[in-house]
């Protein structure tokens, strides 16, 4: 909907999305003024779809459902030419991250498809006012959900900064660049309390008081039947626990060993969150059941 100046009235027909339109994202194509929603799309497998509204009706833009699978956490934005870019979690590849533009008629990956390291959460897009660099800013799930940022260097993605800087974990980011200096700035809701948080990039602090990661080793991945876990950080007050991609908690457990095999064969298909959680320390990791 848009404001006339005096009402709220529609843009094109009312509920115009086949299905329901989860995630969805709204953005104005700076070249012509028309505008666009990304949103993942439940009558099309949970796929990625773009529709922009072209003066009578909302048409796609490209194929409907362009993601290889399933498309979480939805980010959508132009760039100062008009191409939209659309960021997601992408299901497919574990839950990591994938960014896709649109170019004469196909939706293509901005460098590798699922190219984050580990699971990426609330992942936000955005373009530096200074050299027009693709950031993302997400909840990296391999270090507690604490936040992270990357870019696009023309070639690949690569770090800003130190990987997982927030210092507790960090929720729904939001990145942008400041008009003054043209340094990035991320907000997020920080698990401390669950309040609002800014952070802003600083080279000087690069390095400084990096995190050092216990490791989680799952294999088979994917798996159909058992699994087995190893984490080197074990003690007798260790807790295993597995959840899916709602949060719902699968699996509780005790463990006092390195490795544990679980039977996973009545699991529904799908991703699957591990966390151990000792006195020390608390490992996390990801699996596909398939």
């Amino acid at each position: 909907m848009k404001f006339d100046g005096t009402n709220w009235v529609n843009v094109g027909n009312p509920n115009f999305t086949v299905g329901e339109a989860p995630f969805i994202e709204i953005a104005f194509n700076p070249t012509n003024g028309q505008p666009y929603v990304a949103y993942q799309n439940p009558s099309n497998d949970r796929k990625a779809t773009v529709l922009k509204f072209n003066g009578t009706s909302w048409v796609p833009v490209g194929l409907n459902g362009f993601s290889e699978g399933y498309a979480y956490y939805i980010s959508f934005i132009f760039d100062a030419n008009g191409i939209p870019y659309v960021g997601y979690m992408d299901y497919e590849h574990l839950g990591a991250e994938t960014v896709m533009k649109f170019v004469g008629n196909n939706w293509t990956p901005v460098g590798n498809v699922g190219f984050t390291s580990e699971g990426a959460d609330y992942g936000s897009l955005a373009f530096s006012p200074t050299d027009g660099q693709l950031y993302l800013a997400y909840s990296a799930e391999a270090c507690l959900e604490n936040a992270t940022v990357m870019k696009f260097n023309g070639t690949k993605w690569v770090y800003v900064g130190q990987r997982c800087f927030s210092p507790d974990d960090a929720y729904y980011e939001s990145i942008a660049f400041s008009p003054i200096d043209g340094q990035p700035y991320v907000a997020f809701q920080n698990g401390n309390w669950d309040k609002a948080a800014v952070m802003k990039y600083d080279s000087v602090m690069v390095g400084i008081n990096e995190r050092q990661e216990s490791k989680l080793s799952l294999h088979p991945n994917p798996a159909t039947d058992k699994i087995t876990i190893e984490a080197s950080a074990i003690t007798t007050n260790s807790q295993l626990s597995i959840s899916n991609l709602s949060g719902q908690q699968i699996i509780i457990r005790e463990i006092t060993s390195p490795k544990t095999k679980l039977d996973i064969f009545s699991l529904p298909s799908g991703v699957y969150f591990v966390r151990i959680t000792s006195e020390k320390t608390v490992v996390t990791g990801k699996f596909l059941k398939q």
